[in-house]
């Protein structure tokens, strides 16, 4: 995806996405929209806060060229729909944040997350053995 980069600073959708992407986004994959336009989020966002149209419609557009949403012109207006799910979005920003890892090595990149995993606690460290036998299963091993 293009214009997407990690600020370890922040949490969740905001690590990989500005505040106001990251709402919108938000909004769009809490409601379930299969499409939208750029009212409908604004009508959403203003149950929180007040934001101009054009504020929103700005955004949009930037997440359109981010890739994360498609869209199509429906007379004046576009219409927009996600092209993943948060899901695949977590998926996605993931593998891509591991793949920039590569220069330090695969070892030393594997070790970084099971240390990363380990300090969450032992329930995810135990969730991450089962993945990795799972996967070995697949693999026939």
């Amino acid at each position: 995806m293009k214009g997407i980069r990690f600020r370890p600073d922040k949490e969740g959708l905001r690590a990989t996405l500005f505040d106001l992407e990251a709402d919108i986004m938000e909004v769009v994959w809490s409601k379930g929209w299969k499409e939208f336009a750029v009212a409908d989020v604004q009508h959403e966002l203003e149950r929180e806060r007040d934001i101009a149209y054009t504020t929103v419609m700005t955004t949009v557009s930037r997440l359109h060229e981010k890739g994360l949403l498609d869209r199509e012109r429906d007379g004046k207006r576009y219409v927009y729909r996600p092209n993943m799910s948060r899901d695949e979005f977590t998926e996605s920003m993931a593998r891509e944040l591991l793949g920039s890892l590569s220069g330090l090595g695969h070892e030393q990149a594997l070790s970084l997350l099971v240390d990363q995993v380990a300090d969450s606690d032992a329930d995810e460290l135990r969730k991450l053995e089962a993945l990795i036998r799972k996967r070995k299963k697949e693999l026939g091993g």
